[in-house]
């Protein structure tokens, strides 16, 4: 089906990007604020994400990416000083509403950190870490799930014959894509990704941005990254956050070639930040 572009609406002088109509919303930001005590770190977010897309979010240090990232599978709510306002729906309920199961929706909702964080265990049982909590026993059923996430995260070939072996005797991106397929384990909806290959070398970060074109097909994938240029490469939708705000969301090729506030355009041109 040929994607049809829909008009911009916007609600309470927000600019919402409506999602292509072949498309689904996954989640749905409406006037969203939280504070982090007396400070004001997001402030009336609109935004809606689409399914089977990469979104990007960019902009300088302490604008709210990662907030706003951690706030979609409430892993801020760890920051007990944390209050929030306003909606963020999955898959068109309210996240916070009273006897929301947390556990399920970060189930659903898979997050991959900055650094690479796998458990001191063997590859094997990083991947099966996941479906074990969730009750899965069998060896020969675990061992499906550990190939086809380990092959999800195209690092099969380079560990299948190392399984036993401790995780953390694998170079930075072999041990990031591992924290993906440990992820990929628990069969998520949406994949949050918080500066996944800032700690990576040239090479493996090629590799991860291959695996996320890859892995969208199958999932929906929010990505914060400071690289304007990987932003451009590999993601759909740009939205870009200043001060708690978000500034500009729409294409990310309108987004880099022709951004309609000029703060935009000074920051993807260097100007700050």
């Amino acid at each position: 089906m040929v994607a049809i572009e829909t008009p911009k609406i916007v609600v309470k002088e927000k600019t919402i990007l409506t999602p292509n109509r072949d498309k689904g919303i996954v989640f749905e930001t409406r006037d969203f604020n939280l504070w982090y005590g007396e400070h004001h770190a997001l402030k009336n977010l609109n935004i809606n994400i689409t399914e089977n897309e990469v979104t990007a979010v960019i902009g300088p240090s302490g604008c709210g990416k990662s907030t706003y990232v951690k706030a979609l599978n409430r892993m801020v709510e760890l920051v007990p000083i944390v209050r929030t306002q306003g909606e963020i729906k999955y898959r068109e309920r309210n996240i916070f509403e009273a006897g929301y199961e947390v556990e399920e929706l970060r189930t659903r909702v898979g997050m991959v950190f900055q650094k690479p964080n796998p458990f001191p265990k063997s590859i094997y049982d990083n991947i099966a870490y996941g479906p074990r909590i969730h009750g899965i026993k069998n060896k020969k059923i675990l061992d499906e799930i550990v190939e086809k996430s380990l092959r999800g995260a195209a690092i099969w070939d380079d560990v299948k014959d190392r399984l036993n072996e401790n995780a953390y005797g694998l170079s930075g991106g072999q041990q990031q894509r591992i924290c993906i397929a440990r992820c990929l384990a628990t069969e998520p909806d949406v994949i949050l990704m918080d500066e996944p290959t800032s700690a990576l070398d040239p090479i493996s970060t090629l590799k991860v941005e291959e695996l996320v074109q890859e892995l969208k097909e199958q999932y929906s994938i929010v990505i914060v990254t400071h690289n304007m240029q990987q932003a451009a490469r590999i993601s759909d939708k740009t939205a870009f956050f200043l001060n708690g705000e978000i500034i500009e969301f729409d294409q990310t090729d309108k987004i880099f070639s022709t951004p309609s506030d000029q703060r935009t355009e000074d920051y993807i041109s260097g100007r700050f930040g």
